[in-house]
């Protein structure tokens, strides 16, 4: 295997003025080593990792990176910017620029070097070395490990002056699941007489026990944050002087080594840094917890661990200590209510969905089958003809009639289980299912399950005694939460909620002219915004709910039938773009864009995502345009449609089936033409700015030799 780095992937002068420019210049490094197959893909994953979180650092760090298909080899590349690129950290813009590469399925001694780099992030002596650095060689020396910074040991990279008093650390040392930190009586320069004295529980017992925490650490990728965290905590609990000791389990993209159940045991609390779920939560179940996203054990690991401190010494077990809800992985102190909120909401209407989308085809094939009239069809379990088309449309009706009605006891459960975890399945698919029986519909779920997770997280915050905690996730909160929402559902604020339902279903029936258009325009840019994203959901979730009646009226049918429309229009307008002027776009996007042909056929929004994750700017607004028109029209002809799904392939299903694909090619010959536009203005004033450049260059006077 090559060097991971090398002189000539370093750039000591860096001049890029934005991340994405950045991200260019060093992969044309990677490149031209044959490290990277195809550039522009690469960067395709690049920015597609880039937007699900920022990778700026505090302390002038932006570490971009991804596994791609198109990295030959484990590559990395630094650049050194003198004016700083904004890469989304909090104190500002970056300085230090690390462009990982990792190939798919890289073996975990690959992802081992990736991680080490991670660490040494965390050392202010490393990154103060790396801008003093004067030469490409000795940069890379410096990320590779063959040089030290200023002041520091070749083979530990610790003060030369402490080499006689400790030995160097062993491979066992540094491996994330084993190592521990323990406070050095210099760590806040003091001397031997001035370190900060541990209490002594016993006058001749040696040394007090160290308060210990167990932590994980995790991010999407798996390759820089989750390292970087566990580095920090276990730096800062070094530096503390409170006799801290932390143990680091690293989920990273290799997998990971689990910690030992005895070290889980004797550990005094948990903190979880982490953006995606924690894998065999349940090892930690019963301790302080401290739950929140891996930035903040990367930028606040001293403020997490005194906070893990205190819950412990309150006896505080916090709700996620039996297993955390699974959309506040993310979370951190800072976000919002509202923030919160959108990810608890978005947890219900992803688990709705596929019983959506199985329910709702079920039931349009049945009615392509046998007609709308089969509804009406005896039970398949009484009556049943293998041999009649019409008894097989019964069953198809009925199976996907079954899946369609847990539309709404899953949407409102799984939100109580994006707050509380698995305590809030229970009350939440009893309340979901009270919304049902009442006729409080789509609200109602909404409703019910934010009201389930609240009343599961209230009861967990009460105080019990141990001995009762084993049967509180399976016996008490389930009964007590069901009782209560059960109550409230149905005596105080279901039939409020119904009568809502109720309201808003007949102001759907009821919309004709401007209104119709207006929410169909509405509905239209949604469904587009995002593509695929909360917004996209919140808009489909909107529709879906309005036909999950079992007698959904008129305006409830043109509102699915607009939604589902708009969300074929973003890749089919890409499609249509590549094969008309397919010079604006890469190579890899027009492949993209021969596949996005069948994904909005479809009705899969989703496939113009790597179209809008190269070039957000032009290919977002193209789309809502687009979505909006189409919406706009599908309302204004009346078209309605039954099947929450299916793209094309359920226009015989659709009312007024001609003009409903007229209304979908119009928006999609908008969103082609738009981005067609916007793509070809960039086109030129790029080919301007460079004849402009060209027409300087050759302008300038040329010295003569006397």
């Amino acid at each position: 295997m090559s060097q991971l780095i090398t002189a000539e992937l370093v750039d000591l002068d860096l001049s890029a003025a934005t991340k994405d420019a950045a991200a260019r210049s060093l992969a044309e490094r990677m490149a031209s080593l044959g490290r990277v197959t195809d550039l522009d893909a690469f960067l395709t994953d690049v920015a597609a990792r880039e937007a699900q979180m920022p990778t700026g650092l505090e302390g002038g760090i932006g570490i971009p990176h991804c596994r791609s298909a198109h990295v030959t080899e484990p590559t990395l590349a630094f650049g050194r910017a003198p004016e700083a690129i904004d890469f989304g950290a909090a104190d500002g813009p970056a300085d230090l620029v690390f462009l990982i590469a990792a190939p798919d399925g890289a073996d975990s001694d690959h992802l081992s070097i990736l991680s080490s780099l991670a660490r040494h992030l965390a050392d202010p002596d490393f990154t103060t070395a790396l801008r003093s650095a004067t030469d490409p060689e000795h940069a890379a020396a410096l990320i590779r490990g063959d040089a030290p910074p200023a002041g520091t040991s070749p083979v530990t990279g610790a003060d030369p002056r402490a080499a006689d008093q400790a030995p160097a650390p062993t491979k066992a040392d540094r491996t994330p699941a084993a190592r521990t930190t323990e406070p050095s009586p210099h760590a806040t320069g003091a001397s031997p007489e001035e370190a900060p004295q541990q209490p002594d529980e016993t006058s001749d017992a040696g040394p007090s026990v160290p308060f210990r925490i167990v932590a994980v650490t995790s991010c999407p990728t798996g390759i820089a944050h989750t390292y970087m965290a566990a580095e920090s905590l276990e730096r800062a609990a070094g530096e503390s002087g409170t006799g801290t000791e932390v143990t680091v389990e690293t989920q990273g993209s290799a997998g990971f080594e689990r910690l030992e159940p005895a070290v889980i045991a004797a550990a005094d609390a948990v903190i979880f840094a982490h953006d995606v779920e924690v894998r065999e939560k349940e090892r930690f179940a019963g301790k302080p917890t401290v739950d929140v996203g891996v930035k903040a054990a990367i930028n606040r690991p001293i403020e997490l661990i005194n906070e893990a401190r205190a819950k412990a010494e309150r006896g505080e077990i916090s709700p996620v200590a039996t297993g955390s809800a699974p959309m506040d992985s993310a979370a951190d102190r800072g976000d919002s209510f509202g923030t919160r909120l959108r990810a608890w909401l978005m947890t219900g209407v992803s688990y709705m969905v596929p019983f959506v989308a199985a329910g709702g085809l079920l039931i349009a094939l049945s009615f392509a089958i046998g007609g709308y009239e089969i509804t009406e069809a005896k039970s398949v379990a009484d009556h049943f003809v293998w041999t009649e088309a019409h008894s097989w449309a019964a069953l198809l009706n009925q199976v996907g009639g079954l899946a369609f009605s847990f539309l709404v006891p899953v949407l409102a459960g799984y939100i109580a289980y994006g707050m509380a975890d698995r305590p809030g399945l229970v009350p939440g698919f009893v309340g979901g299912a009270i919304a049902v029986q009442i006729d409080a519909g789509f609200l109602g779920g909404l409703a019910a399950g934010l009201l389930a997770g609240a009343v599961v997280m209230a009861i967990q915050k009460v105080s019990i005694p141990s001995v009762l905690r084993g049967i509180m996730p399976v016996v008490v909160i389930p009964l007590i939460s069901s009782a209560i929402v059960g109550t409230l559902m149905f005596v105080v604020i279901g039939n409020p909620i119904a009568t809502a339902q109720k309201a808003m279903t007949d102001w759907l029936g009821g919309l004709t002219g401007t209104n119709a258009v207006l929410l169909g325009l509405l509905i239209g840019l949604m469904m587009c915004f995002d593509l695929g994203g909360p917004v996209n959901k919140v808009a489909y979730a909107f529709a879906t709910g309005g036909i999950a009646s079992a007698d959904p009226g008129n305006g409830s049918l043109m509102v699915m039938a607009a939604a589902m429309g708009a969300g074929m229009v973003p890749p089919l307008g890409m499609a249509l773009a590549t094969a008309v002027r397919g010079r604006l776009f890469t190579k890899t996007e027009q492949e993209n864009g021969k596949a996005a042909w069948v994904l909005g056929a479809s009705f899969i929004t989703e496939g113009a995502i790597p179209f809008a994750a190269a070039d957000p700017l032009r290919v977002i607004p193209a789309s809502m345009a687009g979505g909006a028109v189409t919406g706009a029209l599908a309302m204004s002809f009346g078209s309605t449609l039954r099947a929450p799904h299916g793209g094309f392939f359920v226009v015989p299903l659709i009312g007024s089936p001609l003009l409903y694909v007229v209304a979908v090619a119009a928006g999609t010959v908008v969103t082609a033409g738009v981005t067609i536009l916007l793509k070809g203005a960039r086109s030129r004033r790029t080919a301007g700015q460079e004849a402009a450049a060209a027409g300087e260059t050759e302008a300038a006077p040329v010295p003569v030799s006397a």
